[in-house]
């Protein structure tokens, strides 16, 4: 064989050494898909997409070489106009809570009884369970005092009847010495209405049954609790003369054990004009101001011991004076407190 025809078999021989292999190929990928019309399902009768090119890695780094990312590595859009898509529309606003019912004003037990006798019942119930009338006394100053003329006593308290929010209350307040009786007393007859839930505004009419000539006033005041847990009372009262005064007083009770408290009490009388059958001068009239240590036996029943300082001032201390009295004076008190 020439040398022409030895090439030329040469260069055809790796050829022919790989056709059976290919064939074999092709018909084990032919067998696979035996018995199916491929050109039948949607979709095979066109050309595959190439797939999407790899985009880069977060970070700016490309894809690691010889890794296939697979389809989760696509953009998983591609493929969608999102220009066309809207936004999904917003639940609508629940509805208005509706305003509560008023309370019914029909009774089951009205189809079995008298209306009228239901009525009362319940009406006796809500007098039981707090709208019941009470009733209460308390003597708030009950004392022997030394200092101004010598030692006198002094007395303060009050009672009402009512419930929670109206009162009739009444009033009594006065002073008086061993040598002289009494030198002034009053009683008081008011109605009490509660403005708050600390405070009542109290109407009515008060009587001087000492000094003489006895006097008749207009009364309009208050009393309460104020913040932080003083006691505060005062009045404006209007004689039958025209003649004005005025009066604020006030305590706090100081709980130094649950039985012994400490008691600071500061008492102011005042005049709109002088005054001088009754010895009163225009101004502060006078003052008290004290301090009682009392000790609760009971609740209802406290002796207390303490200091007392008084003062007249203006045309009071004049008229005072005149009378050969002092304007001044310091004492010790001893009384007790009760109520019931």
């Amino acid at each position: 064989m020439n040398r022409p025809a030895l090439a030329a078999l040469s260069a055809a021989l790796p050829l022919i050494l790989a056709a059976p292999a290919q064939a074999q190929a092709q018909a084990v990928d032919h067998g696979a898909h035996a018995g199916h019309d491929m050109s039948q399902m949607q979709g095979m009768g066109e050309a595959t997409p190439p797939p999407p090119t790899a985009q880069p890695a977060a970070g700016g780094h490309d894809a690691m070489p010889g890794m296939d990312m697979g389809p989760a590595a696509a953009d998983p859009h591609a493929g969608h106009d999102m220009s066309t898509m809207q936004a999904a529309p917003q639940a609508p606003a629940p509805p208005a809570t509706p305003a509560p019912a008023a309370a019914p004003g029909d009774h089951a037990a009205d189809r079995y009884f008298d209306s009228a006798a239901m009525a009362a019942a319940r009406a006796q119930l809500a007098r039981e369970h707090g709208g019941a009338p009470a009733a209460m006394v308390l003597l708030n100053v009950g004392e022997w005092r030394s200092g101004l003329g010598g030692g006198g006593y002094r007395w303060s308290g009050e009672g009402w009847f009512g419930g929670d929010v109206n009162r009739l209350a009444l009033k009594s307040e006065g002073e008086g010495s061993g040598r002289r009786g009494v030198d002034a007393a009053e009683i008081q007859a008011l109605y009490s209405r509660a403005v708050g839930p600390y405070f009542n505004l109290q109407a009515g009419l008060r009587y001087d049954l000492r000094p003489r000539p006895n006097r008749t006033f207009a009364v309009l005041g208050f009393e309460g609790l104020a913040p932080y847990w003083f006691e505060v009372e005062g009045a404006v009262f209007v004689s039958d003369r025209g003649d004005v005064r005025g009066r604020l007083e006030g305590y706090y009770d100081h709980r130094i054990t649950q039985r012994l408290i400490l008691q600071p009490r500061a008492e102011v009388n005042l005049a709109a004009g002088d005054e001088p059958d009754a010895k009163i001068g225009s101004g502060i009239s006078d003052a008290e101001i004290g301090l009682r240590l009392r000790y609760e036996v009971t609740r209802r029943f406290a002796p207390y011991v303490g200091l007392s300082y008084e003062r007249k001032f203006g045309h009071t201390a004049d008229f005072a004076r005149h009378d050969g009295d002092k304007i001044e004076g310091a004492g010790l008190v001893i009384g007790v407190r009760a109520w019931f």
